[in-house]
C-alpha cells in the first residue's frame, strides 16, 4: 500500500534495526484518514473471504481492525490483554508473548461473541516473531470458528512471523512490508 509506505517514511522512526516507531500515526496518535484508507484495502484483499467477525488484541490494532469492519460490515471483537471486572466468566484465553515489550500476556474473549459458524479475519498492527497472531487464532480455534485470513499493517519481514504464519497454512496480508532497518532507513519489500 504506497499511501501507508510513504507514511511510514515521512514519520516513522527507527529505533534500532528491529524497532520500528509509527506513534504518530498508528499506536499512540491516530491519523484517521490512513485508517480508513488501511480499513478499505483490508476490505478489498478480503472482500471474497466470507468473513463474519473481526478480532484483534488491545490497543494497536483496534483503529485499523474497526475501519475494516465498518468497510465489511462485520463485528469487531478485541481481545484484552488483561482481565477487567467485567470479563472474568466463559472466556477464551490464550498467551502471547510481545516483541516490543518483551513481556508475556494472557488475552482474552468473551465466547459470548464468538461462535462455530464465524469466519473471522485477524488484524494486527505488526507482525515481527507472529506470537500475537498466534494467540488470536488460538482463540478463534477455540470457539471451533475459522480463520480465514490475517492481515497486518505492517510486517517486519526479516523477522520469522509471516514464515510461521504460512507455514500453519494461514493466509497472510501485509500492508506495508519492512525488509530492512538497517543504517537507521526503511527498506520495504518489492515483489
Amino acid at each position: 500500500m504506497h499511501a501507508l509506505e510513504q507514511k511510514i517514511l515521512a514519520e516513522g522512526i527507527v529505533l534500532s534495526e528491529e524497532v520500528l516507531k509509527v506513534d504518530s500515526f498508528l499506536n499512540h496518535q491516530i491519523d484517521p484518514v490512513m485508517m480508513q484508507q488501511i480499513g478499505q484495502e483490508f476490505a478489498r484483499l478480503f472482500k471474497d473471504a466470507g468473513i463474519t467477525k473481526i478480532i484483534t488484541i488491545e490497543a494497536s490494532g483496534i483503529a485499523p481492525a474497526v475501519m475494516a469492519g465498518l468497510e465489511l460490515g462485520v463485528p469487531v471483537i478485541f481481545a484484552r490483554k488483561y482481565q477487567s471486572l467485567t470479563l472474568k466468566d466463559d472466556l477464551y484465553r490464550s498467551k502471547v508473548f510481545s516483541f516490543t515489550k518483551q513481556v508475556e500476556s494472557t488475552i482474552a474473549i468473551s465466547n459470548k461473541h464468538i461462535s462455530s459458524s464465524d469466519k473471522v479475519l485477524v488484524i494486527d498492527d505488526f507482525l515481527a516473531n507472529g506470537q500475537a497472531a498466534l494467540g488470536l487464532a488460538d482463540l478463534i480455534h477455540q470457539a471451533q470458528a475459522e480463520v480465514v485470513g490475517i492481515g497486518i499493517v505492517i510486517e517486519k519481514s526479516f523477522q520469522p512471523g509471516r514464515d510461521l504464519l504460512l507455514e500453519k497454512g494461514y493466509r497472510v496480508e501485509s500492508l506495508a512490508r519492512v525488509k530492512s532497518l538497517a543504517n537507521g532507513t526503511v527498506e520495504f519489500v518489492r515483489d
